[in-house]
């Protein structure tokens, strides 16, 4: 009888002690998905670069090959004003989209980006979050400086 009288205070302690970790755990991942969210946002900000009309055909061609490289699917569509890939067909895979909007002078060229898995339900995060964040915020983010680099002018 002792021995049980001796366990449960120290099982409860225990017990409590793995509740605090799991809500300390829980909170810091909350934190994370916010912190994500906010630079998955700024990274889709700044995805779009304004070219002047000279340079458009060269930069929306590089944006072409950009899509091609960093997509999970294949282009399904290819003109002056989109580049669309098919939807990603199973979970993880990234697919990009670009559009060409015209304005007096040139273009504004902005990349997208959609992850099956990425999301749950009410935009919660999906069990390949990590994963479609990390591939979206490294091709988003290097657009700008690719576009520099191979399209003249930019």
């Amino acid at each position: 009888m002792k021995k049980i009288d001796t366990f449960a205070p120290v099982a409860l302690v225990a017990l409590m002690l793995a509740g605090c970790s799991s809500a300390e755990k829980e909170a810091q991942l909350a934190q994370q998905y916010r912190h994500n969210e906010s630079s998955l946002a700024a990274a889709q900000r700044n995805a779009a670069a304004d070219c002047e009309q000279a340079q458009c055909d060269a930069a929306w061609a590089a944006t072409k090959r950009y899509v091609e490289q960093h997509s999970d699917t294949p282009v399904t569509r290819a003109d002056a004003l989109a580049i669309e890939t098919d939807v990603p067909y199973s979970s993880g895979k990234v697919a990009f989209s670009a559009t060409r909007v015209a304005k007096p002078g040139g273009a504004t060229l902005t990349l997208f980006a959609q992850c099956r898995g990425m999301y749950g339900t009410d935009n919660a995060k999906g069990s390949d979050y990590d994963e479609c964040a990390e591939k979206i915020l490294k091709t988003q983010n290097g657009y700008l400086t690719y576009l520099r680099s191979h399209a003249s002018g930019q």
